[in-house]
């Protein structure tokens, strides 16, 4: 189908608004409130069109085929000067101090639209400032456009935000014959309203900070870059979230300290806000910078223990680029090291189980999340694991009225908030492969699996015997009061004993998940777009093999796509390049992790490494994507690529290794500054490339494994399950390094939980397990409901060791109660 906007032709589909196939054209139509991906909540009236000759708002107007639409005529911009007209009623002249001067779209739209005049007054009132902890919020500066409601509902799933009273005169009624009508309509919703917390007078949100990149003006703006800099001083570095393994397209906002310093500062991080979302880490923790120097004697003396053997492995993490992971590769088999990375490792083996039984990688993309409409996600504590990808899931089921099933032990009150439809299962915890063998028996569509499952419920089922009441009737003999016998008919209820077989060939996965069978027959009904979420949990997992091979079937026999969420930034990355095992016997170098050699950008170090913000290089993000990140800030001391220059290869930067990356991996031989980094107007990913995945070796025989319902993990008495897992802003120790997110280690305690336990915020509890002991603060999280978690992210303490598996059983009590 086509529409001709302004005189060119343009392609869309069915159900799209004229606004954004505009935008997806590169054909300019003013709109101050819409937001791409967002409802349209027409509070500005700027993107008013002419469509067929009759004027429509083209951000909540659909296309129709041979539509002919005009935007760019006199009388539409005569209404769009009298709208910018009352927006800059009242509005303060601060301009050249305004944290949002330079990139100020009422600005930019004032001048658009060529406002030399103000023929409108009214009364000001006073609206002090609001101070939100990571958010500022002057009023003065609003113009009530909505964005920052919007985008908190329809992308992040907080809904932190509402309208509230402004407490303002409403316009001169006068004003309404001389006014144009959409400028007096947004005029008089304008004084009626500002923006308040949804609840109480505190912002109460995860502090994502959406909602101040979205803000067009300066009302909006984040506390530690208010009144900090100009704009136009400042320069915009593209780089990649280097924090989760959504590697989003950001931008390092950099200029030098002070005038009497220098040196380089990233002032903030900022991002494409229409098709780009970040997380908490990704906006306020950029400052992570290493500030080491070049130790020749510590240097030296690594290349010596690496020389003569006496380093046997090398420690690491995955925040880290694929270009060190490369040289790490290298490392190992040059000088016959085992590399160790846990996480990547179980990772890895779940991964190449999963593509073994397969035969593909897995086949879902966050476009598929955005565009689906049947969601379900298991294995993952999604808002606090995956904050960005749990955007997507909530903006998914808002704009498509999609629906799904969430599975967690963990029960989250803000997942159930994102839709009515998105139904949370908290099951117990070593439940997971019933799920999986749910969504097999429920949505497969092949004819040996439902056979296969049919016949292990044969099997599986029992004859019980049960007693039934029978009503029956029995003739008695009785005498009459004259002796006489008479015969009389009498009914009577008796107990009968019956075999009666249980019926569990389509309920006992669903029984045994509390699904109501019924109610997901609705939530199915009209949907087409399937994708099933999977998080750590399943990685760690005991039965990990068993689970992939599982989700193996689903993908190939079901309508699900499946989408692995990797654990960490640059997890998938890793686990491709790098031959990852146990440790041998020997010292350990530990690049950004302790070992008997550091070299790390952490404070315990006998070398100093270089942070991610001072590094070029590529991540491999969740969405199989090789993506780049460029230097925000230098770095003066040694990189890894200075190590393996001295242990005898010759690169002169360590972005040499981006086109050198594995191929038979999927990776292309692409030099680093050939990569781009960006989104077209229309939301196109210009970001780097897709890695080939089909060079992965095949082999998708797969054999029956059965059902094992005796895996769920049982507590004792005063025994709880600890879920090991940071909060949504910290995803490891690299995050925390940041000052806006550093804190020190506690244990997440929901309220209810608190409350059984006689426990307070801050309190010190004694946490006891596998014969060790901790002291730790708590930390109340309103959030969740019955349950306990435990970070990871406080380099002082190595709570990780504590876990084989996501869930330890603990005993936790307060501090100084009787232990018994």
């Amino acid at each position: 189908m086509t529409i001709t906007i302004n005189g060119k032709e343009c392609f869309f589909e069915e159900g799209e608004y004229i606004l954004n196939i505009a935008r997806r054209n590169n054909i300019f139509i003013p709109a101050i409130c819409y937001l791409s991906g967002c409802s349209p909540t027409l509070a500005c009236r700027m993107c008013m069109v002419e469509a067929d000759g009759k004027k429509v708002y083209s951000c909540n107007t659909k296309a129709k085929d041979q539509m002919v639409v005009e935007s760019d005529l006199k009388n539409l911009w005569d209404e769009r000067n009298e709208i910018m007209q009352a927006y800059c009623i009242n509005h303060p002249l601060q301009c050249g101090v305004c944290d949002k001067s330079g990139e100020c779209e009422l600005q930019n739209f004032t001048h658009k639209a060529r406002v030399n005049e103000q023929k409108y007054w009214i009364k000001d009132t006073h609206k002090p400032h609001k101070k939100w902890g990571f958010i500022n919020y002057d009023p003065a500066l609003c113009i009530v456009c909505e964005r920052c409601i919007t985008v908190c509902k329809d992308k992040i799933g907080e809904s932190a935000l509402k309208t509230v009273p402004r407490g303002g005169d409403m316009p001169d009624s006068s004003f309404k014959e001389s006014m144009g009508k959409d400028a007096y309509a947004i005029w008089s919703k304008f004084q009626k309203s500002l923006i308040g917390p949804a609840n109480g007078d505190k912002l109460d949100c995860s502090f994502c900070g959406e909602c101040t990149s979205v803000c067009p003006t300066g009302a909006l703006i984040g506390s530690s870059f208010q009144y900090t800099s100009n704009i136009w001083e400042l320069k915009r570095i593209p780089a990649s979230n280097p924090h989760s393994s959504d590697c989003e397209l950001m931008y390092y906002d950099v200029k030098q300290t002070s005038i009497n310093e220098q040196k380089a500062k990233i002032y903030r991080v900022s991002n494409d806000f229409s098709f780009a979302t970040l997380n908490k880490a990704a906006r306020y923790g950029f400052d992570t910078q290493s500030e080491g120097k070049k130790d020749k004697k510590a240097f030296d003396y690594l290349i010596s223990l690496i020389e003569k053997k006496e380093i046997k492995n090398i420690k690491f993490n995955s925040f880290i680029t694929n270009e060190e992971a490369l040289i790490l590769q290298n490392l190992k088999k040059k000088f016959d090291l085992c590399l160790i990375n846990d996480e990547a490792k179980a990772f890895k083996e779940f991964l190449n189980d999963f593509v073994q039984s397969s035969g593909s990688m897995y086949n879902a993309t966050t476009e598929d999340i955005v565009k689906g409409d049947f969601l379900v996600v298991v294995g993952t504590l999604l808002r606090y694991d995956a904050p960005t990808l749990s955007y997507k899931i909530n903006n998914a089921l808002v704009m498509n009225k999609g629906s799904g099933l969430y599975f967690h032990p963990l029960e989250d009150e803000g997942v159930k908030k994102y839709s009515k439809n998105f139904i949370t299962h908290t099951h117990k915890a070593g439940d997971e492969e019933q799920i999986l063998y749910f969504l097999l028996q429920k949505f497969s569509q092949d004819e040996n699996i439902k056979k296969a499952l049919e016949e292990f419920f044969i099997q599986e089922s029992k004859e019980i015997e049960e007693t039934i009441n029978e009503e029956v009737v029995e003739k008695i003999i009785e005498k009459d009061e004259e002796g006489n016998e008479i015969q009389k008919e009498v009914k009577k209820l008796l107990p009968k004993k019956i075999k009666k077989t249980i019926e569990v060939k389509r309920s006992i996965f669903a029984k045994n998940l509390g699904i109501d069978e019924n109610k997901l027959e609705d939530l199915l009904l009209k949907k087409n777009n399937f994708t099933l979420v999977v998080g750590s949990d399943f990685y760690f997992h005991k039965n990990s093999k068993k689970l992939a091979k599982l989700l193996a079937l689903i993908q190939n026999t079901t309508p699900f796509k499946i989408f692995l969420n990797p654990t960490h930034t640059n997890t998938l990355g890793v686990s491709l390049i790098c031959d990852l095992s146990e440790a041998q016997e020997g010292k350990t170098l530990g690049y950004n992790e302790k070992g008997d050699f550091s070299f790390s950008y952490e404070e315990y170090n006998d070398l100093k490494s270089s942070s991610l913000n001072q590094q070029e290089g590529t991540f491999v993000n969740y969405d199989k994507r090789v993506v780049p990140t460029n230097v925000a800030l230098e770095f003066d001391g040694y990189f890894l690529n200075d190590l393996a220059n001295a242990l005898g290869f010759d690169e002169n930067f360590t972005i040499g290794y981006t086109k050198r990356l594995p191929i038979n991996k999927g990776f292309l031989p692409i030099e680093f500054d050939h990569l781009e980094n960006y989104y077209t107007n229309g939301g196109e990913n210009k970001r780097g490339y897709i890695l080939n995945t089909k060079v992965f070796d095949k082999n998708a025989d797969l054999e029956w494994i059965l059902p094992d319902f005796n895996s769920s993990l049982t507590l004792k008495e005063n025994e709880f399950l600890v879920y090991s897992a940071n909060p949504s802003y910290q995803f490891g120790r690299y995050s925390n390094l940041a000052s806006a997110l550093n804190e020190s280690i506690f244990l997440g305690i929901s309220e209810d939980l608190c409350e059984k336990l006689n426990l307070k915020d801050k309190d010190l509890i004694e946490f006891f397990i596998d014969g060790k002991k901790l002291i730790l603060s708590i930390k109340v999280d309103k959030d969740l409901k019955n349950s306990i978690f435990l970070p990871y992210f406080d380099s002082k303490i190595d709570t990780l060791s504590f876990f084989k598996e996501r869930f330890i059983v603990a005993k936790i009590q307060k501090l100084g109660a009787n232990n018994e």
